[in-house]
């Protein structure tokens, strides 16, 4: 059992895929998250977390206007820490090494390759937010 109480913490999800991002809302709401916002590109999903301030956002790389790597630089380079330092955990199909390295050089907090399992994305989640 997970000592962390998803019932009280807020997530974003960005992903411009809307069937993903529902499955993906889906199994948080299965994990025992409340809290979930949603946005449909990297733009957007910086609105929401400004509006939201969530414990942790799930966010795709390959999206337009703001693909995912655009996001998280846009965010780590926010002059908050409040902001800076939310965890951002990449869901996508994408391993190739260039963008593997930019979303570490990045300070991505974890990958979750898609197709994800609500198990594969529990533990993952648990893993980051446990640190």
């Amino acid at each position: 059992m997970s000592a962390l109480d998803y019932l009280s913490m807020k997530i974003v999800v960005i992903e411009d895929d809307i069937y993903i991002r529902q499955i993906i809302v889906r199994l948080l709401r299965q994990i025992g998250f409340r809290s979930i916002y949603e946005a449909s590109d990297g733009k957007a999903g910086m609105e929401q977390v400004i509006r939201t301030r969530p414990d942790i956002i799930l966010c795709d790389i390959h999206m337009e206007p703001m693909d995912g790597l655009e996001f998280l630089a846009t965010l780590r380079n926010f002059n908050h820490p409040r902001f800076s330092a939310i965890p951002v955990v990449f869901l996508t199909s994408d391993a190739q090494s260039e963008t593997v390295i930019a979303a570490r050089d990045l300070d991505v907090s974890g990958y979750i390759a898609k197709p994800v399992s609500v198990q594969q994305l529990k533990a993952k989640l648990d893993a980051v937010l446990l640190g």
